[in-house]
Order: C-alpha cells, then sequence, then structure tokens
C-alpha cells in the first residue's frame, strides 16, 4: 500500500484526506505539513487513521513516502518540490502555476530525470487536456475563457494594481485579456487551468487568457478553443464551486483524487 504525504491542509488537501481515510484512495496519509499548525490540527482532528504533523515542509518527504502531495500554493512548489525530488519521491502538483517559470520547470525537469521520479499534474477543473496533448504538435492557436462570480476572485494580486473593487462589479466585467504567463502570476490562486492548458498544448506565452467576473452566475466556467491542423475543438465546462471554497471548483478536488487513486491503485487505466 501507498504512503502519502500531503503538504497543505486546506480545502484540496483536507478533502483527499478523507477520501484516504475512507479508503477511496487505496494508501495510508502517514505525514502532513501545514504552515499553519491550527490547520493541520484541525485536519488530523478529522480523521479515523491519523497521520503524524512534521515541522516543516521538507521533512514531508524525509520518512518513507512513496509521493508527496503539494495543496498549498505556488511558493510551496518554488520552495519545497526540488527537495522532494531529491529524497526520491514522486510528486503531484496541485498549484501548476508555478511551472510556469521556466526556471523552475527546467529545473524540476531535470531532478525528475536525475532521480528517476514523475510529478503528476491532475487535469483540475477543465476537461479535454488529453486531446490538447495528442495534437499539440498540430495546435496553431489555444485559448480559454474563465468566468467565476466576483467573490471567487477575491484576493487575487490583480485587484492590488486594479482600480477595480470585486465587490462592486453589478455586471459582467473582463478582467484580464493576456498570455497565460501573466494570468497565473495575477490570479495564483483562481487560473491554475490556464497553466495546464498551456503545458498540455503550445506553451505559456502563446496561450490567451480572458477572465470575466459575472455576478450573476452560480458556476465556475471554462470554455477552451483551440485550431489547428488537425481541425478544431470547443470544450466548456461548468463547475460549482467547492462548499468550502468558492475559488475551487468541485471538479478540481474531483480530479485530484482520481489522479491520487489511479497512482495507488493497479489495473486497466483509461486516459491519463
Amino acid at each position: 500500500m501507498k504512503k502519502i504525504g500531503l503538504l497543505g491542509c486546506g480545502t484540496i488537501g483536507t478533502q483527499i484526506a478523507l477520501a484516504i481515510d475512507s479508503g477511496a484512495i487505496p494508501a495510508r496519509l502517514t505525514h502532513v505539513f501545514d504552515s499553519s499548525e491550527n490547520a493541520a490540527a484541525a485536519l488530523v482532528s478529522k480523521l479515523k487513521t491519523r497521520p503524524k504533523i512534521v515541522k516543516n515542509a521538507h521533512l514531508l518527504s524525509s520518512h518513507q513516502v512513496d509521493i508527496v502531495v503539494e495543496a498549498a500554493s505556488q511558493d510551496a512548489v518554488r520552495d519545497s518540490a526540488l527537495s522532494i525530488l531529491q529524497n526520491r519521491r514522486d510528486l503531484m502538483i496541485m498549484s501548476a502555476g508555478a511551472l510556469l517559470d521556466d526556471a523552475i520547470l527546467d529545473v524540476l525537469s531535470d531532478a525528475c530525470r536525475d532521480y528517476n521520479r514523475t510529478i503528476y499534474l491532475p487535469t483540475g477543473a477543465v476537461a479535454g487536456l488529453d486531446a490538447i496533448k495528442a495534437v499539440r504538435g498540430e495546435l496553431e492557436s489555444l485559448s480559454i475563457t474563465t468566468t467565476k462570480h466576483p467573490r471567487s476572485l477575491r484576493g487575487a494580486k490583480f485587484f492590488d494594481s486594479s482600480d477595480i473593487d470585486p465587490d462592486a462589479i453589478d455586471s459582467p466585467t473582463i478582467l484580464f485579456e493576456g498570455t497565460a504567463a501573466e494570468a497565473v502570476s495575477l490570479f495564483p490562486a483562481n487560473i491554475n487551468v490556464a497553466a495546464l492548458l498551456s503545458l498540455s498544448g503550445i506553451g505559456s506565452q502563446d496561450t490567451r487568457v480572458k477572465i470575466v467576473a459575472d455576478p450573476k452566475t452560480s458556476t465556475n466556467t471554462h470554455r477552451i478553443d483551440a485550431s489547428g491542423r488537425f481541425g478544431k475543438m470547443a470544450i466548456t465546462v461548468e463547475n460549482l464551486p467547492d462548499p468550502a471554497n468558492p475559488k475551487t471548483s468541485r471538479l478540481a478536488v474531483l480530479s485530484a483524487i482520481e489522479t491520487l487513486r489511479q497512482y495507488c491503485s493497479v489495473g486497466v487505466r483509461l486516459g491519463t
């Protein structure tokens, strides 16, 4: 049975831990860490089989775990991913926006080869990434339009330098149009889907992103448009926000659980 270390005890981390604890993921959660000791303690208190809380993120991979699951932040990826791979542990990354920094991606890719490890990136709140990967050599254009309620975007770095108040938005408003690289830096907790799309396709500088705040929507909607020598694709996903955190789509949580379930299972696998 696989042993798992968990980095981040927020919404996604908690749901993954509960899935392991229930047996939905055939594994053991042995160690957890969160920068908030209270968050880590609160998570552990919900579990029948209680993991150990370690004192810092680097200690997760010093124990005999098979994989460390990052469910914390882009900063956590920057600070801890390399040491996890160097300790010869696999890694699942939820904060995929960190990988749009080419320097970080290159270092982690080299570490995977050097230490014979694998980084897993769940498909998150979108669909169709298998198809995008299959045609990446024939892609000519790739874009995503994300529409969310303004409350789901609160706290984004974008608003630090904008005169737009998310609480004052009363009609559909385009907040951003630009590259995936720009989008994940301005909306680091909201638009990991753009990072995953660009990593699947034609890169962060050529993947176009539009972010719309709509106070009347009750879903997190992502529309992907792709075209090239293969033909055209249009993929739309309307996600319900996770009840515990409106910044996170429920599908993103379920995608993380399924990716980890496959990692810990044997048998027939469909898609990636």
